[in-house]
């Protein structure tokens, strides 16, 4: 199964609270900080609602 890198890169100030909770579920906490998830439907979901904040790559 594949995974996904995610990397915050944007500031969260500004962002209303549904934004900020999907930022929490995905465990990004500063700009910078990056987590690895499996691909899957729900993870690229939460994704597209935080897309203009975060950079996205594959990972193995």
């Amino acid at each position: 199964m594949s995974g996904l890198r995610v990397t915050q890169r944007k500031s969260r100030n500004g962002c209303d609270k549904k934004q900020l909770a999907t930022l929490r579920s995905l465990g990004l906490r500063r700009i910078g900080h990056s987590v690895e998830h499996a691909d899957s439907p729900q993870i690229r979901g939460m994704i597209d609602k935080v897309r203009h904040l975060v950079e996205v790559e594959e990972s193995s």
